[in-house]
C-alpha cells in the first residue's frame, strides 16, 4: 500500500514578463507561495522579467502558476513561460537579489 503521508511534489519554473518590477511582484509573489504552502523562491531579472521557482502539491503549484498570471494589481502581465525544474535545496519561499 503506498505511503499516503508523503504526497506527491512537483516543480516548476517561471518566468513572467510585462509590467512585473516595480508593482510589488516579488514581495506579492513570496507572500502568495507562502500561503499556498510552496518552497521556493522569487527574484528580479535585469531584462525587466521576474523568475520564480516553486515547488508542492500539484494543486497548489497550478494555484500559484494561475496567480503569477495576473500578478499584483499595479503588474501587467504580458507572459508567463512554465518548465518543469529540480526542486529548491532551501526550505520556505523567499526573495532572492537580482540577476
Amino acid at each position: 500500500m503506498p505511503d499516503e503521508t508523503q504526497a506527491p511534489t512537483i516543480t516548476r519554473h517561471l518566468l513572467i514578463s510585462g509590467r512585473v518590477q516595480g508593482v510589488c511582484y516579488r514581495a506579492s509573489a513570496q507572500a502568495e507561495g507562502e500561503r499556498l504552502g510552496l518552497r521556493g523562491w522569487v527574484r528580479n531579472r535585469r531584462n525587466g522579467a521576474v523568475e520564480a521557482l516553486v515547488a508542492g502539491a500539484p494543486d497548489a503549484v497550478e494555484a500559484f502558476i494561475a496567480w503569477s498570471r495576473r500578478g499584483p494589481s499595479a503588474a501587467r502581465v504580458d507572459r508567463v513561460e512554465v518548465t518543469d525544474a529540480e526542486a529548491p535545496s532551501e526550505l520556505g519561499f523567499s526573495v532572492k537579489p537580482t540577476v
